[in-house]
């Protein structure tokens, strides 16, 4: 029986596309193995996080279309008053570039931002996490990004990296909730939702496949 059925990844991601779910089943074994994501605690804390980055199986591309409220919620830093998120509300490519160019690798004055911005099951940003995952990956994501979004990649893209960040699976073997998520998201945007997720991960997995 495999570590994560079709019926038990349907239940958590409903409105995933199918090509998206028969992929992650049929790698599901092999890619938790290959990236020691062999214990029901550590699969729940992957799964709960990527759930949260991708909206259930539904976001592959970072959505850039931020109201100027949520700019202030997500950036309050770059955002500190809704007047100055005002001009970039609602313009992706104007709010990408805004908010990631001159880090991450990415150059001030270009599309960087933009191109890239957040893909992958775990979201992917910026120049230098293309650059790492590609080596990771032995693949070329700077002049080919939309590989990230591929079906047969999302699973092992997403384990590559997050087993990639320093401390992140003792994080996940301490169930420490903020530093998993600080690791991954930078922050602790939407940490009830990530700890939620979870949670009804971990239940599933300690009763055992379904389906």
């Amino acid at each position: 029986m495999s570590i994560l059925p079709t019926a038990l990844l349907q239940k958590h991601w409903p409105h995933a596309d199918s090509a998206v779910v028969n992929a992650i089943v049929l790698h599901a074994d092999e890619v938790f193995s290959t990236y020691e994501l062999t214990t029901p605690l550590r699969r729940a804390h992957f799964m709960g996080q990527i759930s949260v980055e991708c909206g259930n199986g539904t976001v592959f591309v970072e959505n850039m279309n931020y109201s100027a409220q949520r700019m202030c919620v997500v950036w309050p830093k770059r955002f500190p008053t809704i007047e100055s998120a005002i001009p970039y509300a609602h313009h992706p490519r104007e709010l990408a570039n805004k908010v990631y160019n001159g880090r991450m690798g990415n150059r001030p004055d270009t599309d960087d931002g933009w191109n890239f911005r957040g893909r992958g099951m775990i979201q992917t940003t910026g120049h230098d996490g293309y650059l790492r995952l590609s080596t990771l990956v032995s693949m070329d994501l700077i002049e080919h990004p939309d590989l990230l979004t591929e079906p047969n990649n999302l699973l092992p893209f997403a384990c590559a990296e997050f087993v990639n960040y320093n401390g992140l699976l003792q994080a996940c073997d301490a169930n420490d909730y903020e530093k998993v998520t600080r690791l991954i998201n930078g922050g602790l945007t939407d940490l009830a939702a990530r700890v939620a997720a979870t949670k009804s991960w971990l239940g599933d997995f300690n009763r055992g496949p379904i389906g």
